[in-house]
């Protein structure tokens, strides 16, 4: 273990502090040539890290789990879940949870490597992870971010020097992944169906200090918990909708408590407008297609309320009556926060018994003519919808005179409306062939610049500058439909 902390690493590891049931505590597993492609300097500074002493060999040495952190105590957590409807015990069976760095300014972050071999979890796999899939993690994730999504962040990705075996020889990589933490609903699952009642209670005060702290003397404290969480995650998905992000792989142990999306595998952005969107290549019944997100959201937290269900009441079956209401209202938020925030793309402040209809009208009218989900909405933020292909169709016409007059029945000034809808329409997106360019760029070539160029004009992607037009274009035609893969 090292005992210097020149990156200054100011590790707690209250994970350590729940029952042993929850997690296995082991050593880092060395890779053979570890070396950095990227860091994230801004989010190393926000974590009160030095950059200059993590891009040393020291630093890539912790970073690739070749050396383990001052004050770390690594370990593998346990937890189970839902994986396409089906219930599965799992685990970090790739990822090692380092600790939680205690920020300059008091927050608390998970520090996880992903990627960084086998766990007692790993179930036969290698435990290692190929630098394509997580470089897109770390673009993904980082666009989420500057989207004003919550996520999870990219603080490093390094190459391990090994080739790991797919279907081909691919580069090895490790992910360091920051969290608010890795609690997920899957861990509770495990709790519930593999723990005692004590341990899953352990595990719902651990969740409610470390996520919820002005719950820990509420009188109804798990119900309350089940309630943020709703919120959360409410609020979580209504975000996913208005940018067109498709997860691709909703399972529960991919929903965590603190309402942070995770786990960025064979996720991707739509482009034409179409609710039953699917990329990935294992969701071949688009379960979790772009349209059906908000009911597996629902579905994902019932079974996290079955799992409190012993916390609720004595009675199961007053217990089942208060999870049940408490999941009713999930509909009600959620769908309040979505046309919200349509509401916000469409430049309207005010409400109108007719703002729902005219939002679906708009929805329908782009899936009957294949229009592109976020530059139509840049056409309208713009007046340029001349370059849609929605210009001049009927349908599109008498829709766009009922929003202009409705905008005209608003107090707030042209420029106001412009610059709400500006504010609420992204100019761009990681658009998928861009991020397939970046990634082969990197793992065929060892051309990282691509890549970084990409990075740069997500990190801003409500800037509407004139060097993100080239990104905000469409991908070339293709007979082929687009296709992600988990990359496990």
């Amino acid at each position: 273990m090292a005992n210097k902390n020149e990156a200054r690493w100011n590790f707690d590891n209250s994970y350590t502090h729940l029952p042993k049931s929850f997690f296995s505590s082991m050593n880092t597993n060395p890779v053979k040539s570890p070396k950095l492609v990227i860091l994230n300097a801004c989010l190393a500074k926000s974590l009160g890290l030095d950059s200059k002493e993590l891009q040393s060999d020291n630093g890539v040495a912790e970073l690739s789990g070749n050396d383990i952190p001052a004050y770390a105590s690594p370990l593998a957590q346990a937890y189970a879940g839902h994986q396409f409807g089906h219930f599965t015990m799992l685990g970090d069976g790739r990822a090692l949870l380092l600790g939680e760095q205690i920020t300059p300014q008091g927050e608390r972050f998970d520090i996880q490597l992903k990627g960084s071999g086998r766990t007692p979890y790993s179930r036969g796999g290698d435990g290692r992870a190929a630098l394509g899939p997580m470089l897109r993690e770390y673009i993904i994730s980082e666009a989420m971010n500057s989207l004003g999504i919550p996520t999870t962040r990219s603080l490093a990705v390094v190459t391990t020097g090994e080739a790991i075996i797919r279907e081909e020889y691919l580069p090895g990589a490790i992910l360091t992944r920051v969290a608010a933490s890795h609690l997920r609903v899957g861990t509770f699952e495990y709790a519930a169906r593999l723990t005692t009642v004590e341990d899953l209670q352990a595990l719902a005060d651990y969740a409610i200090q470390r996520h919820y702290p002005h719950l820990v003397d509420h009188k109804e404290r798990y119900l309350a918990l089940l309630q943020e969480v709703i919120k959360k995650q409410a609020s979580l998905i209504s975000k996913w909708q208005l940018v067109g992000f498709i997860h691709g792989v909703m399972n529960t142990d991919n929903m965590t408590v603190s309402g942070e999306t995770i786990d960025y595998g064979p996720c991707a952005f739509m482009n034409q407008y179409d609710p039953a969107t699917v990329f990935s290549s294992i969701d071949r019944q688009g379960r979790y297609a772009y349209g059906n997100q908000p009911y597996i959201g629902a579905w994902n937290l019932a079974r996290f309320a079955e799992t409190l269900l012993p916390l609720l009441n004595e009675s199961h079956e007053e217990a089942v009556k208060i999870a049940e209401n408490a999941i009713s209202e999930y509909g009600k938020i959620y769908e309040t926060n979505y046309l919200k925030g349509m509401k916000a793309k469409l430049g309207l402040f005010n409400d109108e018994d007719q703002d729902e209809a005219l939002v679906k009208e708009l929805l329908a009218i782009m899936l009957k003519n294949k229009a592109d989900y976020t530059n139509t909405f840049i056409h309208l933020t713009f007046n340029t919808i001349e370059k849609s292909v929605l210009y001049n169709k009927p349908d599109f016409t008498k829709w766009h005179e009922k929003w202009q007059a409705r905008l005209e029945r608003q107090q707030q000034s042209m420029e106001s409306i412009h610059e709400l809808m500006r504010n609420s329409n992204p100019a761009i997106i990681p658009r998928n062939h861009r991020v397939e360019e970046a990634l082969d760029a990197a793992v065929e070539d060892e051309d990282y610049s691509v890549m970084e160029q990409l990075l740069d004009v997500l990190s801003n992607p409500y800037g509407h500058t004139p060097e993100q037009a080239e990104y905000a274009s469409l991908p070339p035609d293709s007979d082929e439909p687009f296709r992600t893969f988990c990359g496990t």
